[in-house]
């Protein structure tokens, strides 16, 4: 009788410990493939009327993107900045307002693509492949309807390829 047990409790043993074997092996698997360790998210908002796409940031800190408006009116736009700052005071803007010398008209419903550099603690920021930037994006444009001169503000989170 005590013989019975013993063999129930070896099979009890090795039935389990082969199951355990199993998801290790799995587990070392997912975490190879990195399945637990996606890949940031990139992400551009904007306020109602405006969008951007094609978020991409070389390791210099140049942040290249589309955006696209869609106000009730054709917009020039003047200026775009980017900051990592937490406060959007002292964001350094590429392009001062000075038009009509660098403005960009983009008609309602069409887009542009640009490219600016981002600044971080004062100075150009620059990172290695994979490390990500938050920070804020920074546009003044004028509508052609009104000629009154605007500024939106967007969060950004990009990863440096």
């Amino acid at each position: 009788m005590a013989a019975y047990r013993l063999q129930s409790a070896m099979e009890y043993i090795t039935t389990y410990g082969w199951a355990l074997v199993v998801i290790a092996i799995v587990g070392a698997v997912l975490f190879y493939l990195q399945i637990f360790n996606p890949a940031p998210s990139t992400t551009c908002v904007l306020p109602a009327g405006f969008s951007c796409t094609n978020l991409y940031m070389s390791q210099n800190g140049l942040l290249s993107f589309t955006i696209l408006q869609t106000t009730g009116s054709p917009v020039n736009m003047t200026a775009a900045g980017c900051n990592s700052n937490t406060t959007i005071s002292s964001m350094i803007m590429e392009k001062p307002y000075n038009p009509p010398s660098n403005q960009v008209t983009v008609d309602i419903g069409n887009n542009y693509t640009m490219a600016v550099q981002c600044y971080s603690a004062g100075h150009a920021f620059s990172g290695k492949v994979g490390s990500s930037f938050l920070g804020y994006l920074i546009i003044n444009y004028t509508e052609q309807d009104s000629n009154l001169p605007h500024t939106i503000y967007g969060n950004i989170n990009v990863q440096v390829s």
